[in-house]
């Protein structure tokens, strides 16, 4: 008796698409800086999973980049995803609506 072949299910493009990095802007001895890494690697957890999307988190030192550190001196952590930009980022309410808002809150579809 022939078996029929189906071909495996393919993800959508929105699914497959690559996704902007989530850049910190921080510096060493910034205890707010620590806080915001653990708070954003726990909502990237979270919505790994959901199955929700997750950029990959990059770390930037301002003191490596004098722009960088005349820019956020006073503001760190800054978060930045897409354009989008948070400065003094400490709340978790407001880093998971910089998530939400860029990246969807539903889950792609496969």
């Amino acid at each position: 008796m022939p078996t029929e072949m189906t071909e495996p299910a393919r993800p959508t493009a929105e699914a497959s698409a690559p996704h902007p990095d989530l850049i910190l802007y921080s510096r060493d001895g910034c205890h707010l800086c620590d806080e915001t890494r653990q708070v954003l690697a726990a909502l990237l957890a979270q919505r790994a999973t959901a199955g929700l999307a997750v950029p990959r988190l990059v770390e930037r030192d301002i003191a490596a980049n004098p722009e960088w550190e005349r820019a956020f001196l006073t503001t760190i952590p800054v978060v930045e995803l897409a354009g989008s930009r948070l400065e003094l980022a400490t709340g978790t309410a407001r880093l998971r609506q910089l998530l939400d808002e860029v990246l969807g809150a539903v889950p792609a579809r496969a």
